[in-house]
């Protein structure tokens, strides 16, 4: 039996990245005046660096920092500023409705709260945009949801398993009575690092993405009538983990 479902955000609750970050980030740049576009491929690139303020930093360093940004004291600065504007950026297109839940999040949610099953989200999204994003699932559906960890609520950012091992903690649950739902890599080997049965649902930037230690992998969840997953399978693959 199933008794908590964790899901990541980003790819899994709504594919933003395409569509959502990327975008944010480079109207973010637009207006500081940065001259930056995060084109479809470079985006893939920096994916690899998990948490938005970090994959920021970690183009600046090896494209060029903007001219008024060379202490490291104005670096921070600007990181904090773009990334705040980003997120109001992104949350916008979120509640404008641009970026639609995927296919299967609302149904797989509604059977696990009639199926008395706990729900939260581990993300290494800003808070804002994970709450703009639970909004699209009306304040009943949001209500269900036991805890949200998201941004810089940990110190070391997906791969490593921190902010699972914070799920565990929260949830209080044996691993084989939860699963946890991830689209990337990064995510999943943070999942599992922290010994968690992890589904993983491919997005745009990850269906080429190596994923040998999930316990399942599909391309989306489903609405009828081509469902892929239901909760009886999220049970069953959180109960093939034991031993």
């Amino acid at each position: 039996m199933v008794k908590a479902i964790i899901f990541d955000c980003d790819g899994v609750l709504v594919d933003t990245e395409r569509d959502g970050h990327r975008v944010g980030f480079n109207r973010a740049f637009a207006q500081f005046g940065i001259d930056a576009e995060w084109d479809v491929a470079l985006y893939a690139k920096l994916l690899l660096v998990a948490g938005g303020k970090e994959r920021m930093r970690a183009y600046f360093d090896e494209y060029g920092w903007p001219a008024d940004a060379a202490a490291d004291a104005g670096k921070d600065e600007l990181i904090l500023a773009l990334h705040k504007k980003k997120t109001e950026i992104t949350a916008g297109l979120v509640a404008e409705g641009g970026l639609p839940l995927r296919p299967g999040i609302l149904r797989i949610v509604d059977e696990a709260i009639a199926g008395g099953v706990t729900l939260g989200v581990c993300t290494t999204s800003n808070p804002k945009f994970i709450d703009a994003v639970l909004d699209l699932m009306g304040p009943e559906r949001k209500a269900k949801f036991a805890f949200v960890h998201a941004g810089d609520v940990v110190k070391k950012k997906k791969p490593d398993p921190e902010i699972y091992e914070l799920a565990k903690q929260s949830l209080g649950l044996p691993v084989h009575e939860c699963i946890v739902i991830e689209d990337s890599r990064n995510g999943l080997l943070a999942a599992v690092g922290a010994g968690l049965p992890t589904l993983i649902t491919t997005s745009t930037y990850t269906v080429d993405e190596d994923f040998r230690e999930a316990a399942r992998v599909v391309p989306e969840l489903g609405d009828e009538p081509t469902v892929t997953v239901r909760l009886a399978d999220l049970a069953e693959l959180a109960s093939a983990s034991v031993g």
